[in-house]
């Protein structure tokens, strides 16, 4: 497998001479400072790509070439956007960058209460806490319907944090959330996130459902004309939060997924974080089930507890069997090389990671410490070393 870094371009904090320290191979990045929506020129991505490669890497895979929203509700000037969309994608294939993982997630990117979480040894990690959650969702957004999506312990839970909540603490809650938005993305104040759910007020998972079909409809086939790889990534967390529906889920909605649209370029980042955080998915099950279509990896852990709530663990102690996973992917590596793949090495990258030592004078992007991630590659790397001795 190859091992990739996710690097944030002229807004990440760490440098790609440090990254080259770490070992990595590879680069995944993309163009934060676009607005959704917009294309990608080609003369841009040529320059990142040569201030990659002068570094001594690769562009392996962009994350993301991001949607937008209209894609996902379905409305606005959607041919002009998937003519763009197709554009990015061309002038992307042109300067040799073949794998584009991006999300469907209405609305948000990934959703943490916590950003800094203690834990045992030292150190912090993102958290997602379900009470904490709730309380946002019930007592600052006012969205009385979310009393039906959580247990009642955890509503009674939220109703005590939120009576006890300081201003400070509501605003850190508000900045978390939000915090998984890097580059040009919005960031939505509480009026500013009340507008933007109604915009989505009335739409089912059947409607998400048709909006994402039309997607692949419109970009699978310039993939495979190309010579690229879509890969989705799973929604995190992966269940509905804020009355919007997620469809990237669980193991039914990769299912669907891969069989709306079965072109080979129609495919999976496994990100084992993600769908690990649901009690429902056994990970290394979707891993064995959907190999031939993964064509990128995340690779983290994360421990549940069972109110709903899960924090980042260390990359080969949480809940999901990371060797196994791995023992999978290499497998799957071994089928492409035998069958002639001339690309069948599988990029991955150590996703997230617990800030250590001096990582938090660094101020990177929440979830991307240079060292925490370090020593997530390290222990990974050890991994696949030792299964394929």
């Amino acid at each position: 497998m190859k091992e990739t870094w996710r690097w944030y371009g002229p807004l990440d904090q760490i440098q790609l001479s440090e990254i080259r320290q770490t070992g990595a191979a590879g680069i995944v990045t993309a163009l934060h400072e676009i607005p959704y929506g917009e294309v990608w020129q080609r003369d841009t991505i040529a320059e990142r790509r040569s201030e990659i490669k002068a570094a001594g890497f690769e562009w392996d895979v962009v994350e993301s070439l991001p949607l937008h929203e209209d894609i996902k509700r379905g409305t606005g000037d959607l041919a002009s956007l998937f003519a763009n969309y197709r554009q990015s994608m061309a002038n992307l294939a042109a300067e040799g960058v073949h794998t584009i993982c991006y999300n469907f997630m209405p609305l948000l990117d990934w959703t943490r209460t916590e950003l800094n979480s203690p834990v045992a040894n030292g150190g912090t990690c993102l958290r997602f806490s379900a009470f904490r959650m709730a309380a946002f969702e019930i007592g600052m957004l006012g969205r009385a319907e979310a009393e039906n999506d959580y247990p009642t312990e955890v509503i009674a839970k939220a109703r005590e944090w939120f009576s006890a909540s300081s201003d400070k603490d509501q605003k850190e809650l508000l900045n978390s959330i939000m915090s998984g938005m890097p580059g040009a993305y919005d960031r939505y104040d509480i009026e500013g996130l009340q507008r933007a759910l109604d915009t989505y007020r009335g739409m089912d998972a059947a409607d998400i459902r048709a909006n994402y079909q039309r997607f692949l409809n419109e970009v699978i086939s310039t993939a495979q004309d190309l010579g690229m790889r879509m890969c989705v990534h799973p929604d995190d967390p992966p269940r509905d939060i804020l009355g919007l529906p997620r469809i990237v889920s669980d193991a039914d909605d990769i299912a669907w997924i891969m069989g709306v649209n079965d072109a080979p370029a129609n495919g999976l980042t496994l990100c084992s974080g993600s769908l690990g955080a649901n009690p429902a998915n056994d990970v290394v099950e979707i891993a064995r089930t959907y190999s031939d279509r993964i064509h990128f990896a995340h690779i983290r852990n994360v421990r549940k507890d069972p109110d709903g709530s899960f924090e980042e663990a260390e990359h080969l102690s949480g809940d999901t069997d990371i060797p196994a996973l791995c023992r999978i992917l290499l497998g799957e590596e071994k089928a492409r090389k035998s069958a002639g793949h001339p690309d069948w090495k599988i990029p991955f990258r150590p996703d997230h990671g617990h800030e250590l030592l001096s990582d938090p004078e660094k101020k990177t992007f929440p979830g991307y410490p240079l060292i925490g991630r370090l020593r997530g590659l390290a222990e990974i790397r050890g991994v696949l070393h030792a299964l394929s001795a």
